[in-house]
């Protein structure tokens, strides 16, 4: 079934792309009744070394029927083709995974051990590699998790994540950015405080994440309105035109251990304050920043509950970035309720549209958190005094020139799309009159990711009223949208109680 090369390198099969899209996950696919799977007592979810020329990567095996794969066939997902640099019929050969000698470090680590430089420069490129299974990698992740990482560790580990990816290098001397740290709903004033930095003059690479444990990312929420999935290349030829981009940061590959253990996050809703410093720092690095803002909601069901949580990560954030000779600054913001009225990709690109296009019934504290932000990234510049920011923010946005340079930004990415509304939604109204006291952040987060949000674009919560607001008995308080009638279902089932989203009394 199989032919040997002679030389005790392992038997020879030959690979075919099976078009599977497995996202950072190598994985092969064998036939269950192939002579290699008895010979070799290969098992579906083995690890398994596979070699090409000189290119290696470890990949898990799925067993297939006869069926779907030739004889004498391996079959690659899209990410194990990609690290392989492999071409139909191209020669491959299988071996069961040697030790990793990096996974000893994780087991330590979780024992209440201290990872050293070398072992979180190993455990990263092993991860970067596509070494690490799921299990492994869930494995890291909650070793890290609950403050288990001290200063020394996050340094390492951010400085690992800059040595696996590409960096970009600029011709300007001050590459700005700006980043928030995320848990409050609808806070999408990256996409307003890019063109209006970039319209300005200062040159700004923003690479954004997909949502991890939130119903939006600012890169869902931008693919709503552009392509963002921009190569290298791509990204360069955009911000040199431009002055600035809203790209999503996976398909750059400026980090890409962190796009790897971001894909593990999001599975086990984990957002730990370690790995959050390493993945933003580095990814700022990697995308030749100098200076950067921090946004850093606080409030008691954002990501940071108070202010000690604050502190403890602001101080992290300083102390990595002086090492890696970064300039930050941070920002504590309120993260009591939602920004905007829009909680979901599609809805909150309507509201960053309507600040932009300066329209009357714009959300006024999504436009206002903008423009505050956006002005301390222009004081960065030595050309503009401290408390100057704002109003030059204000102007370059009342003017119209943030959204022609936003709509011109989109156009290099690839064009400009409209947002769609979903088809199928349900409105819950007030169960009394009263005055909106609270809205839990997490809740409200949790129906718009059951709707369908952030994969289903259109999905989301589109809020009416929000805290300190008055209402009438039956008055809506929210719409839900979704895209299919059973997410919605699942959505209106979460709602246990009047009160579970939206406090009224």
């Amino acid at each position: 079934m199989t032919n040997s090369n002679g030389n005790g390198n392992g038997p020879v099969l030959y690979a075919h792309r099976m078009g599977i899209d497995t996202y950072k996950q190598p994985i092969i696919f064998l036939r269950r009744d192939s002579q290699i799977c008895r010979s070799e007592g290969f098992e579906s979810m083995a690890r398994i070394q596979v070699v090409s020329g000189t290119r290696t990567v470890i990949a898990t095996l799925n067993t297939v029927g006869p069926e779907i794969l030739e004889e004498n066939r391996v079959g690659l997902s899209e990410f194990a083709w990609k690290l392989l640099e492999a071409r139909e019929g191209d020669v491959l050969r299988l071996f069961h995974q040697d030790h990793l000698e990096s996974l000893s470090y994780v087991r330590s680590k979780i024992f209440g051990h201290k990872f050293n430089e070398h072992q979180l420069q190993a455990v990263v490129r092993d991860i970067a590699r596509g070494s690490y299974s799921d299990i492994h990698l869930s494995s890291f992740v909650t070793a890290c998790s609950g403050g288990k990482l001290d200063t020394d560790e996050i340094l390492s580990l951010t400085q690992a994540m800059i040595t696996v990816g590409d960096k970009i290098n600029w011709p300007s001397k001050m590459i700005v950015d700006k980043h928030c740290v995320g848990g409050l709903p609808g806070n999408r004033t990256t996409m307003i405080v890019v063109p209006i930095v970039a319209a300005f003059g200062l040159m700004i690479p923003k690479t954004s994440s997909r949502a991890i444990t939130s119903p939006a990312g600012t890169a869902d929420t931008m693919e709503v309105l552009s392509p963002v999935k921009l190569r290298l290349s791509q990204m360069r030829k955009v911000v040199e035109k431009e002055g600035g981009c809203i790209a999503w940061g996976g398909a750059a590959d400026l980090s890409p251990a962190d796009d790897i253990l971001i894909r593990i996050e999001r599975a086990l809703n984990l957002d730990n304050e370690g790995q959050l410093v390493a993945s933003v720092l580095s990814k700022k690095v990697s995308a030749g920043s100098t200076h950067v803002l921090i946004d850093m909601p606080i409030g008691p069901t954002a990501k940071i509950r108070g202010m000690h949580a604050a502190e403890f990560l602001r101080d992290h954030f300083m102390a990595v970035a002086h090492e890696i000779g970064l300039t930050i600054e941070t920002v504590f913001s309120d993260g009591s309720k939602p920004v905007g009225r829009g909680i979901g990709p599609a809805l909150e690109a309507r509201d960053v549209l309507a600040v932009l296009q300066n329209e009357k019934d714009a959300p006024q504290d999504l436009r206002d958190r903008s423009l505050e932000l956006a002005g301390k990234v222009l004081e960065f510049s030595p050309d503009v005094a401290k408390g100057t920011g704002l109003g030059i923010a204000t102007e370059i946005l009342d003017n119209g020139k943030a959204w022609t340079k936003f709509l011109a930004i989109c156009e290099a990415q690839g064009g400009f799309f409209e947002p769609t509304i979903a088809k199928y939604k349900h409105v819950v109204t007030a169960p009394r009159k009263g005055k909106v006291l609270s809205i839990d952040n997490r809740r409200i987060a949790t129906v718009a990711k059951l709707a369908g949000a952030p994969h289903a674009k259109a999905a989301g919560i589109d809020l009416h009223v929000n805290v300190d607001g008055f209402v009438e008995a039956k008055q809506p308080l929210y719409t839900i949208y979704s895209e299919t009638p059973g997410e919605l279902d699942y959505a209106i089932k979460a709602i246990r109680s009047e009160d579970y989203v939206m406090k009224v009394v």
